[in-house]
């Protein structure tokens, strides 16, 4: 596996977001500095952060001069540098396609079902929580079924997939929204648990520090 003598995660640990980037650099076995940002104190607005990521959001990830903005290009970047064998994303073109759909969902329908409805719940964002409850429950309902087949994702071993999604489905109660009607959902959320090098994603408090979408 290549070595990096300079990896920084720039993000939040309440962000699950950020969380994915981390979880992957901990299944990877990397090792990596984490620098948090204050959002709160809107520090990814300012012009040190900006030169990172102009869109002003964590996670960004750094590794040497190289600098990676977004959960998901980080999880792709961190697989096909760091995983030669290629167990976290495949080379088989139907199942690279397979996983970048949950890639998709991840920054789709989790962004706007769990997500949204911790952001509510945690941090008081005037999203609509109501809809945003709603959209989880599809989401979960399609996770169930699909997780009533396959013990991962998209198949008998982890992946990318499972990485991009665990975090805000793990945190959902967080929200507000119930994860005891899928059995298969919290059955996949051990198996997760369950990984070498697992890394669990911090629970939210009241004092939290900021919204970290």
């Amino acid at each position: 596996m290549p070595t990096s003598p300079d990896l920084t995660l720039y993000g939040l640990r309440l962000s699950g977001h950020s969380h994915r980037a981390e979880l992957m650099l901990s299944l990877l076995g990397l090792p990596y500095r984490f620098e948090a940002v204050d959002l709160l104190g809107g520090e990814q607005k300012r012009p040190a952060f900006l030169k990172l990521n102009p869109f002003g959001t964590v996670p960004v990830l750094r590794d040497g001069e190289a600098v990676v903005a977004d959960s998901a290009a980080i999880l792709v970047y961190l697989a096909l540098k760091y995983d030669p064998e290629r167990v976290w994303l495949p080379r088989d073109p139907l199942a690279a396609a397979q996983v970048q759909r949950w890639l998709s969902v991840a920054q789709g329908p989790v962004f706007n079902g769990p997500c949204k409805a911790r952001l509510v719940k945690v941090f008081g964002l005037p999203h609509d929580h109501a809809r945003a409850v709603e959209e989880a429950g599809r989401l979960l309902e399609v996770l169930d079924e699909t997780l009533g087949e396959t013990p991962y994702l998209t198949g008998g071993r982890a992946n990318l997939a499972d990485v991009a999604v665990y975090s805000y489905v793990a945190k959902a109660p967080e929200g507000g929204v119930a994860l005891e009607p899928f059995a298969n959902v919290t059955a996949w959320l051990r198996r997760v648990e369950a990984l070498p090098r697992f890394l669990p994603m911090p629970a939210a408090h009241a004092e939290a520090e900021a919204p970290a979408a």
